[in-house]
């Protein structure tokens, strides 16, 4: 068995684009491990470290051989009445196939004859020699490049002048090292080596050679100022932003993308303290820190209260014994982006939401929807009916003066620059104008949440306008058959039915959703029966989704949401009763006895009324679960309606003798049609009080 050594793979680039660059060393390493695993040169147990920095693609994989094992072949000739005549030898066929596959006559005695499906087959047993680690990894090196997520494709000459490559970013070398060895592949018109390069401008050696595999990350990191490896420069920076911050009695602002962002940045990370003007800070502080962020990927500091200072953090990729040039030259460069916002802030409240409503008619929310000022309208509406449900005529008229305002900031100078602020600068250019909180808490939550986890609308108002917001996107958008397929959602509307969802249910607001559907799709007009059973079937998938990702087992939120309850607000405590009846000994016989009434009530050719006569009932057993009916049911009844849901169903476990008793005993398809009809009336009667918390047949094995 061959030898295993530590292998190490480097592309050595320039710079890559920051945003992709985590997701293609991602890519690279588990590129090149697969391709080592398939060929037999590594396995399960190698692990593999992928390395990226912004010059450089790069996996440390261990245990890998020099040559994979040799392997056991048997392949398939062809059916032996073709490969062999009447005495044995071999056919002209059979001669002709052994060639192509570099063999003679000689092996046919050792074919092996074995069945094929209904024929017997030829097939010759060997033995094919492992490959070689040059062999495997150059495969493995081609597949994984050819697959990476690239985002942008570029194309360059080499040196000779003539040849052409396609590639993210030119590249300029390539290291292959099994333990201190060379391995001879080649990639993007370069030859595998072992030198490296380090930091642009604070390398201690230029060029890196590296000693081996295992001294790939140290040599870097000491010679060529480098720290190679993804998540570690994440850590380092991590390290740094929080020293920093806690020396100050700051906190840096918590961003996950924007940190991956800055780690692919830099190479040798080194954290300074940077301040701007406090005049600045009259400017809402979400355009200050969106600014900082977006534009000069800078680490705005906070304090306790979660305000933002004047202080701010810069990772620099170069580490001078005298920082202060560095740190000037950032706080002048950040200088005109926060007078920029400033003078839009200023400029903006020269004119009053109130005043840009009219503009909103010129701009094209969708070709087949109108402008942004008939949406707004129709949303408008919708959130008036809301309001009136949720609060009353006073409620209805705050949410109908929020909704009417809520896209005005989509025409300020300030939500032109940077759209992530809509809604935000809606709520403090509101204030300015002199609304409510109410309505500037409103204008600001209305497209919450935003992703998820985010957090849900504040008040009642914003509520009402954040329903209707999502609710017209969704009415408008089924309507003209602009629905999700498969993994496109253009229009994020799975991202709009869960924020419904979630403001239904985590907010215990007592709507009824189809009242909602048939609210939306009104203010489009009529005729969009077919489009609004398309929306419910929608967002029931989505409602199925969301409840199995909050961890209610599959059957039980199916039961639940197979009856259709019209509150969702309602669905946890449904489940939560689901769950304590299963639990119930009775449980299992009761959901089978449920679905068998089910199917036995399907096949009734006339429709069964839940109605049964007593003097009708013969049997001992039909007498029984009447009267237990009788008793049950009004209990069970009363229990529901004060939404005891769990014990509406516990109600129902003293159902469980008398209705195995009369499926032991009483034939319910009697010839006597009187009897069966009354039969069918009782088990009708017994559906109808079992299945109004959740469908409960859905819980039978």
């Amino acid at each position: 068995m061959s030898t295993t050594k530590n292998l190490l793979v480097e592309l050595f680039v320039e710079e890559l684009p920051p945003k992709a660059l985590k997701k293609l060393g991602e890519a690279f390493a588990e590129g090149i491990a697969k391709g080592l695993r398939s060929a037999g040169l590594a396995t399960d147990r190698s692990a593999a470290t992928p390395y990226a920095s912004p010059r450089r693609l790069a996996v440390h994989v261990s245990a890998v051989a020099a040559q994979a094992a040799d392997k056991a072949v048997s392949t398939k000739l062809m059916p032996a009445t073709v490969g062999l005549a009447a005495d044995g030898s071999p056919t002209p066929a059979l001669l002709k196939k052994l060639a192509a596959l570099g063999a003679d006559a000689s092996v046919v005695p050792a074919l092996q004859r074995r069945p094929d499906g209904k024929a017997e087959a030829l097939f010759l047993d060997s033995t094919a020699q492992g490959v070689t680690l040059a062999e495997g990894l150059q495969k493995a090196l081609d597949d994984a490049l050819a697959a990476l997520p690239i985002p942008k494709v570029m194309q360059y000459q080499l040196g000779d002048g003539w040849s052409s490559v396609h590639f993210v970013r030119p590249a300029h070398g390539l290291v292959a090292l099994h333990g201190a060895e060379v391995v001879p592949v080649k990639a993007l018109g370069l030859v595998a080596g072992r030198t490296t390069r380090g930091h642009r401008f604070e390398a201690q050696v230029d060029p890196v050679v590296l000693q081996d595999a295992d001294h790939y990350a140290r040599q870097l990191e000491e010679q060529g100022a480098v720290i190679a490896s993804f998540a570690a420069r994440r850590s380092e920076i991590q390290r740094q932003l929080r020293h920093a911050g806690e020396s100050l009695g700051l906190a840096p602002i918590d961003d996950d993308a924007l940190l991956d962002e800055v780690t692919a940045l830099v190479e040798r990370p080194n954290v300074l303290l940077a301040q701007f003007e406090p005049e600045f800070l009259a400017v809402p502080q979400e355009c200050l820190i969106l600014t900082m962020k977006a534009n000069q990927k800078y680490f705005p500091l906070l304090d306790a209260n979660g305000r933002l200072t004047h202080r701010f953090l810069v990772v620099s990729n170069i580490r001078p014994a005298d920082a202060s040039r560095v740190v000037g030259g950032n706080e002048r460069v950040v200088r005109p982006r926060l007078a920029d916002a400033k003078f839009f802030f200023d400029q903006d409240r020269k004119r009053p939401l109130a005043a840009r409503i009219d503009g909103l008619g010129k701009v094209v929310y969708h070709a087949k929807l109108g402008s942004m000022g008939e949406r707004v309208m129709r949303v408008r509406e919708i959130a008036r009916e809301i309001g009136g449900l949720l609060g009353g005529p006073a409620l209805a008229a705050s949410a109908d003066q929020a909704a009417h305002l809520a896209k005005a900031d989509l025409l300020t100078d300030m939500v032109g620059e940077f759209p992530e602020l809509q809604g935000i600068m809606g709520g403090y250019y509101a204030r300015h104008d002199g609304e409510s909180e109410e309505i500037a808490f409103a204008i600001e939550d209305h497209y919450k949440p935003r992703f998820a986890g985010d957090a849900l609308p504040r008040n009642p108002t914003g509520l009402a306008v954040a329903l209707a917001d999502k609710l017209e996107t969704l009415a408008g958008l089924f309507g003209i058959g602009q629905v999700p397929t498969g993994d496109k959602d253009p229009f994020a509307l799975r991202r709009h039915a869960l924020g419904l969802i979630r403001m239904l249910i985590e907010r215990q607001l007592p709507l009824e959703l189809p009242h909602l559907v048939a609210a939306a799709f009104k203010a489009f007009g009529p005729q969009h029966g077919q489009a609004q059973a398309e929306l419910g079937y929608f967002l029931r998938e989505r409602l199925v989704g969301w409840l199995r990702e909050a961890g209610y087992h599959a059957q039980e939120v199916e039961a639940v949401v197979e009856v259709h309850p019209a509150r969702w607000a309602e669905i946890p405590k449904r489940l939560d009763a689901v769950r304590a009846f299963r639990a119930l000994p009775e449980s299992a016989s009761l959901a089978a006895a449920n679905k068998r009434v089910g199917n036995i009530l399907k096949k009734s050719e006339e429709k069964v009324a839940p109605v049964a006569e007593a003097a009708l009932l013969h049997e001992p057993a039909e007498r029984a679960l009447h009267a237990a009916l009788a008793e049950v049911a009004p209990r069970s009844e009363a229990a529901f309606e004060r939404g005891d849901y769990t014990g509406s169903l516990q109600q129902l476990a003293v159902l469980k003798a008398p209705v195995d008793a009369f499926f032991d005993s009483v034939l319910v398809n009697a010839e006597d049609p009187r009897l069966r009809a009354n039969r069918l009336g009782l088990l009708a009667q017994l559906h109808a009080a079992m299945n109004r918390v959740a469908d409960l047949s859905r819980l039978a094995a």
